[in-house]
C-alpha cells in the first residue's frame, strides 16, 4: 500500500522538513531541530501539521448509545461543544486506542490515532450492529492542524468568523475560515494551551501559512515528542497497547465504571483490585543519556523490575526523562532504580507526574 500524504505534504518538503514514515503516512519530523521547536511550543507558539490524525463522525439516533458501548468515559454527561478523552478497550481491557470524543448537537466526532485508523473503523464496524448509527470516515478529505503555546490564543484571534478564545479547556465549536465550514477545539498533545482546527483541504495550506506569517513555528513528530514526554501523556504504541489495561496505565481517571455496560467494564473493575500487575511511572536520569524504549529497568540486586516506555533528553527540562512499567513495590515516588542503556547502568528516580506543568 503506498504511503499517505497529508495536504501539507508539499509544503513540508519546500521548507527542507526531515520526513520520515509514521502510522502510514509521511510527516514531518523535524525543521530546524527538535530544541528550538519544542522551546518555541514552551515559549511562543508552535504550528504541528496533524492531518494523519483519524477524524471520524457519527450520526443518527443510537450514536450516542453506541458511543457509550465503545468508549471507557462518559457521553452521556458531556455538554454540546465539550470534548472528552477515553480509551476504546478490547473485551479482555486491553486498549486498542486512546482518542477524544466530541459531543455536537447534531451528532458526535472522534479524533483517532493514526496508526489505529483501520483498526479502529474495523472495530467500530464490527460492534455497530444492533444501533442505529452512521459512520463516517473524512480523514482524508480534511487538513487538521494544532497550534500550541502560550501565544497561540493571540494568533488564534480574528482568524474565524467567532471568537474561538472564548473556548474553554477542552471544549469545541463549528465556525467558518475563509467563509467554509471548519472545526477548532481547545485541545493540543503537548501541555501547553493551544487549539487544534479542522478545515476541508482546499484551506490547508492557506491555513498554515496565515499561522506563519503570523509568528508560528512550523514543528515535527520529534519536538511534538518530547513535549508530550514532558507533559507525561501517554503514546500509543509506547505507554498504551492491547496487552496494558486503562487502571495500570495511569487512567482510571478516564472509566467511568459507573456509567453501565461498556466493552472490557468487567475486567477493567477487576483490575482496579489487581496490585500485581506493572504501573506507569516517571522516570528521571542521572546525567544527559536518554533512555528508549525497550530499556531494562533493575532494583539494587540487578533483578529486573521494569521496562522503559519512552524516554528523551527533553529541552524544555534539560533533564533525561522517561516513562515505563515498574512491578508495584518500585512504583513509589523516591525508589531508585537502574536503567540498564546498552550495557551502562544509569542511576534514574521514580519521579511525580507530569514532568512538566504550564503555569495557568
Amino acid at each position: 500500500m503506498a504511503n499517505l500524504r497529508t495536504p501539507l505534504y508539499q509544503w513540508h518538503a519546500d521548507h527542507k522538513a526531515r520526513m520520515v514514515l509514521f502510522g502510514g503516512w509521511e510527516m514531518p519530523v523535524q525543521y530546524t531541530g527538535i530544541a528550538p521547536e519544542h522551546k518555541a511550543v514552551r515559549s511562543g507558539a508552535g504550528l504541528f501539521d496533524i492531518s494523519h490524525m483519524a477524524r471520524v463522525n457519527f450520526g443518527g439516533a443510537g450514536a450516542l448509545a453506541f458511543l457509550e458501548k465503545v468508549f471507557t468515559n462518559s457521553v452521556a454527561t458531556m455538554k454540546d461543544g465539550q470534548v472528552r478523552y477515553g480509551l476504546v478497550c478490547k473485551d479482555d481491557g486491553g486498549i486498542l486506542d486512546d482518542i477524544l470524543v466530541y459531543r455536537w448537537p447534531y451528532g458526535f466526532a472522534a479524533v483517532i490515532n493514526a496508526s489505529n485508523r483501520e483498526k479502529i473503523l474495523a472495530w467500530l464496524e464490527q460492534h455497530r450492529t444492533g444501533f442505529e448509527v452512521e459512520i463516517q470516515d473524512q480523514t482524508l478529505s480534511t487538513t487538521m492542524i494544532a497550534v500550541q503555546g502560550p501565544k497561540s490564543v493571540e494568533l488564534v484571534q480574528g482568524m474565524f468568523a467567532d471568537d474561538v478564545t472564548a473556548l474553554k479547556y477542552y471544549y469545541a465549536m463549528p465556525t467558518r475560515y475563509k467563509d467554509k465550514p471548519c472545526v477548532v477545539s481547545r485541545t493540543g498533545y503537548t501541555g501547553e494551551d493551544g487549539f487544534e482546527v479542522i478545515v476541508p483541504n482546499a484551506l490547508g495550506v492557506t491555513l498554515w501559512e496565515e499561522f506563519v506569517a503570523k509568528g508560528a513555528v512550523p514543528c515535527g513528530l520529534g519536538a511534538r515528542d518530547t513535549l508530550r514526554l514532558e507533559a507525561a501523556m501517554p503514546l500509543y504504541g509506547h505507554e498504551l497497547n492491547e496487552t496494558v489495561d486503562p487502571i495500570h496505565a495511569g487512567l482510571a481517571w478516564a472509566v467511568k465504571l459507573d456509567k453501565g455496560d461498556f466493552i472490557g467494564r468487567d475486567v477493567i473493575q477487576k483490575a482496579t483490585a489487581d496490585t500485581q500487575k506493572p504501573v506507569r511511572v516517571g522516570l528521571e536520569l542521572e546525567g544527559k543519556r536518554a533512555a528508549r524504549e525497550g530499556c531494562v529497568l533493575t532494583d539494587a540486586d540487578g533483578a529486573q523490575v521494569g521496562t522503559v516506555t519512552s524516554g528523551s533528553l527533553c529541552p524544555g527540562l534539560d533533564k533525561s526523562l522517561a516513562m515505563g512499567y515498574v512491578n508495584p513495590q518500585f512504583a513509589s515516588v523516591g525508589s531508585a532504580l537502574d536503567v540498564d542503556l546498552r550495557g551502562t547502568k544509569i542511576p534514574a528516580t521514580v519521579v511525580p507526574l507530569p514532568f512538566y506543568k504550564r503555569k495557568k
